[in-house]
């Protein structure tokens, strides 16, 4: 069995105070609707489980119902942070659930083809992380604005979501954050950490994360919404 988890339980800073991302309109829908579609029609997906804000819980089930989200077989709370939300979701899990796909709900224009190949990557190889490949110039910078080197961008890549990995490989990571008090700021690096290997799958530069208001603006021209 294969479940997603979508961890939109975040307190949204950048975008202002007491404003919650997942929620808010991105054309005709709340941002969080977008991923949840995307997981509901990628056929791979046997079942999501949505994280979100303890204060968001009816919202969320509301938001479910609204749209059809048959997969979605549980909604929870969240914790303190993106790394206790994930482990809220992961000890929801059956025993049954080979494979997990973890997604940031603030992450809209995710494709079902997106998630699809990071689950195929898993299937081969214990996991999948979708990320692109840096093409711009980076520059290393150790005080203020002055540059000190220019890093070797052949190979960088940024990072995305879907992170698809074993369910056993990311039980054991999350075990060892736990147990050593590890702070991981991506499901990927709490992986690294115990040893495993992580494997990269090219993504389009379009599945962007939702950080602060100029973004929505920018998702809807992708989304065409």
């Amino acid at each position: 069995m294969i479940v997603g988890i979508i961890v939109a339980a975040g307190k949204s800073e950048r975008m202002g105070a007491d404003i919650d991302k997942a929620f808010l309109s991105l054309g005709t829908k709340p941002v969080l609707a977008y991923s949840l579609l995307a997981f509901e029609k990628c056929p791979l997906i046997d079942g999501v489980i949505l994280v979100v804000r303890k204060d968001r819980l009816d919202s969320a089930r509301g938001l479910v119902q609204m749209f059809g989200c048959s997969k979605v077989r549980k909604v929870i709370a969240g914790g303190a942070s993106r790394q206790a939300s994930v482990m809220n979701g992961l000890a929801e899990l059956g025993d049954d659930v080979k494979i997990v796909a973890i997604h940031d709900g603030a992450r809209p224009c995710v494709t079902p083809a997106v998630i699809e190949a990071t689950i195929l990557s898993a299937k081969r190889t214990g996991s999948g992380v979708a990320a692109v490949k840096v093409t711009d110039t980076v520059k290393s910078v150790d005080r203020g604005t002055m540059v000190s080197a220019t890093v070797d961008r052949a190979k960088l890549w940024t990072v995305q979501t879907p992170q698809t990995f074993r369910t056993d490989w990311l039980m054991k990571a999350y075990g060892q954050t736990g147990k050593k008090k590890l702070t991981v700021t991506d499901d990927a690096s709490a992986v690294e950490a115990v040893g495993e290997p992580v494997h990269l799958v090219p993504a389009p530069g379009t599945n962007i994360k939702i950080t602060t208001p100029g973004d929505l603006a920018l998702a809807a021209m992708i989304l065409k919404v």
